[in-house]
């Protein structure tokens, strides 16, 4: 089996990434990898019979038949089907999350990676992680011992000069930030392949993750993730459809580093565990005198992972959340508020909120969430292990969260 050696251009927990959507997997997916003749979720047998009728003149030719894209259909795009379906494939032709189509030749060995996304994706997928040392280190040692001393070349405009220096066969960027548009010119004409891929929105994650395991002959690792986060997430909504309008307590959701900060209700995942958000998807400053008009039922407080909480912590140290949930109860203006009076204000860390840029873990805090909004509704639903074993089962982490690691207070008790 191949390493696949991560260069990872890593920042330093800079800015946050959107974090958009709800649970559901869309059921008309389509499998973005040339080869999937009949447009649906895999390559496999039925894709060789379908460019056989398209020779044949019985089916209707499709934009990912042409599977070694030559611009021609014919028998060697069948003979490329069977290469992908075996993993043999010296070339494979994808659209990207910027709906680029690109050509990737394989296999890939050495990969530059701008943000994590990716390497906790490849992680989960089973993908062997090689460290490699390009420049500052990585805050986040314990979730990925493997990287502790894979250092940063710039964030948030990457040094392209050292990124070409590595001679990497791919580097992947997020489509959100503009300044990696310059990256993507200049390393393809230097000739090095380009891939987008965000790899962190719950509502495009599950589709992005069966076209990028096709990088790596990872399909069915793939089709293991997707079911375990579905199994949460599509559990969660079930439930969540039920709850009548009058039943959703009012949220508000206050970003980071900052007081009386709206974080967009998307982001939040407030509406898709069965809350409303009191600012209407609306996000950035809003007036303490706002917040006490639309009297809150529950408060949520994301925190920066470095600032409280994190998987170096023992799972007991709590001081750092209770800290900051305590500096918003006693807010004087808020003590005649609902989720002051009845002490329903929570705080998160940001590592297991997907939209910033370190993790894939948002999933996670939908189930918190839920848990937080509707405890007598999800009382067998246990967020920490379902964190739990998707550390264990598709990171690979020996980390047991009974003893390590902080990330809500407090939780709702599982009956």
């Amino acid at each position: 089996m191949n390493t696949y050696r991560i260069v990872a251009l890593m920042m330093l927990l800079a800015s946050l990434t959107l974090f958009t959507g709800t649970s559901a997997t869309e059921e008309d997916f389509t499998l973005k990898v040339f080869g999937n003749a009949n447009m649906d979720e895999a390559v496999d047998e039925e894709d060789i019979e379908y460019v056989l009728g398209i020779i044949g003149g019985t089916n209707e030719a499709t934009e990912l038949a042409d599977a070694n894209y030559d611009g021609v259909i014919d028998e060697m795009d069948t003979a490329q089907i069977e290469l992908i379906m075996r993993g043999g494939e010296k070339e494979l032709t994808i659209i990207d999350s910027a709906n680029r189509i690109v050509t990737v030749k394989k296999p890939i060995e050495r990969m530059v990676c701008i943000l994590l996304h990716p390497v906790e994706t490849m992680r989960a997928l089973g993908v062997p992680v090689e460290e490699t040392i390009i420049g500052q280190g990585l805050t986040d040692s314990v979730f990925y011992p493997e990287l502790s001393n894979v250092q940063n070349v710039g964030w948030p405009s990457p040094n392209i000069e050292e990124i070409l220096a590595l001679h990497p066969d791919v580097v992947i960027l997020h489509t959100f930030f503009d300044q990696l548009d310059q990256v993507q010119e200049v390393c393809e004409k230097a000739g090095i392949t380009v891939l987008r891929f965000n790899l962190n929105y719950p509502n495009s994650y599950n589709d992005e993750a069966k076209t990028f395991s096709y990088l790596f002959g990872k399909s069915t690792e793939a089709k293991d993730l997707i079911d375990f986060r579905e199994s949460v997430l599509n559990s969660i909504q079930a439930t969540v459809e039920k709850i009548p309008e009058d039943d959703r307590p009012k949220v508000y959701y206050e970003d980071r580093r900052v007081s009386y900060a709206s974080l967009n209700g998307e982001y939040a995942n407030i509406e898709s565990a069965g809350g409303i958000d009191i600012f209407n998807g609306a996000s950035g400053s809003v007036n303490p005198e706002d917040v006490v008009a639309r009297n809150p039922d529950i408060i949520v407080k994301v925190v920066t992972y470095t600032e409280a909480g994190g998987y170096q912590l023992n799972a007991d140290d709590t001081a750092g959340l209770e800290a900051i949930r305590a500096e918003i109860m006693s807010r004087p203006e808020l003590q005649n508020v609902n989720a002051v009076k009845t002490g329903k204000v929570y705080v998160i860390s940001s590592e297991i909120c997907g939209f910033y840029s370190n993790s894939c873990r948002g999933f996670l805090q939908i189930a918190y969430n839920a848990k937080w909004f509707h405890p007598e509704l999800f009382e067998d639903l246990d967020p920490n292990a379902i964190h739990q074993e998707y550390l264990t089962r598709f990171q690979g982490l020996d980390i047991d969260l009974d003893e390590n690691g902080v990330f809500v207070y407090p939780l709702e008790k599982t009956t």
